[in-house]
């Protein structure tokens, strides 16, 4: 296969109830009006592209757009309601750090637990130990439950467990701003040294100018739909006009 991604005629539909059912014998005796007071919302619909594999391509859009979604059905969080989304290679997703993690559990243990879940055997785990730890910069306090950490601690911990996966896609969530501008500084070279390696990387994020940085290719998304596909520089600018900025005045 050529490409890493592949979108076909993707549609993900949500429906919406607008009446809330209290009891078992509510929802026997008012099924119809309960039925009749709900809605159908598409927070995607016809979505179809292709990413190449070695790709980095970033997905913006205003919030509500289908961004975040659309990353969920790559990783099969969400399943499709029509067409499919079709992957080639092992994928990490950098999304909800914290997932997995068990609050009760010390840090050592969650770094254990957590890279079980991607699949690591222990003695993998116990390579990357010690580079997890480094990286996280939580050497005091990896032995302490991690329900005692604070939320930019707990986030370091799992981005720092998420950046020892070697996927062969890596999909990224707005979580490049954990930590302070050091700590920013060297997940960046870590993401660039991945790209670097012909990996396939997909970036959803705000930072217009970390984007344009980073990305080879930009998709727009509004309403739940392709709106713009192609070069950065021309993507960003495109989505500027619709949210009716100024690029020069922007503030990322």
């Amino acid at each position: 296969m050529s490409y890493a991604i592949k979108f076909q005629d993707l549609g993900v539909r949500f429906r919406l109830y607008h009446e809330k059912t209290l009891s078992f014998q509510d929802l026997f005796i008012n099924f119809r009006k309960w039925k009749n007071n709900c809605e159908d919302f598409w927070a995607l619909r016809g979505i179809s592209f292709e990413i190449p594999k070695g790709q980095t391509i970033g997905i913006i859009g205003q919030n509500g757009s289908g961004k975040s979604t659309l990353l969920r059905t790559i990783i099969r969080v969400i399943p499709p309601t029509e067409g499919q989304v079709l992957a080639d290679g092992h994928i990490a997703a950098m999304i909800e750090l914290t997932a997995g993690f068990d609050p009760e559990l010390t840090g050592r243990e969650n770094i254990y637990l957590v890279g079980s879940l991607y699949g690591f055997t222990r003695k993998q785990i116990d390579e990357k130990y010690q580079s997890i730890v480094e990286f996280s910069e939580l050497e005091h306090f990896i032995d302490i439950p991690v329900k005692n950490y604070s939320s930019g601690m707990y986030a370091k911990l799992g981005l720092s467990i998420s950046m020892e996966v070697d996927p062969d896609i890596l999909i990224i969530d707005e979580v490049l701003a954990v930590g302070d501008a050091r700590f920013q500084k060297k997940c960046l070279k870590r993401l660039t040294n991945f790209m670097q390696r012909n990996k396939t990387v997909v970036i959803v994020s705000h930072q217009l100018n970390q984007v344009k940085e980073m990305c080879q290719r930009v998709i727009l998304l509004e309403h739940g739909g392709v709106v713009a596909d192609g070069a950065p520089e021309e993507v960003i600018e495109q989505y500027l006009d619709l949210l009716g900025t100024d690029k020069n005045t922007l503030k990322e």
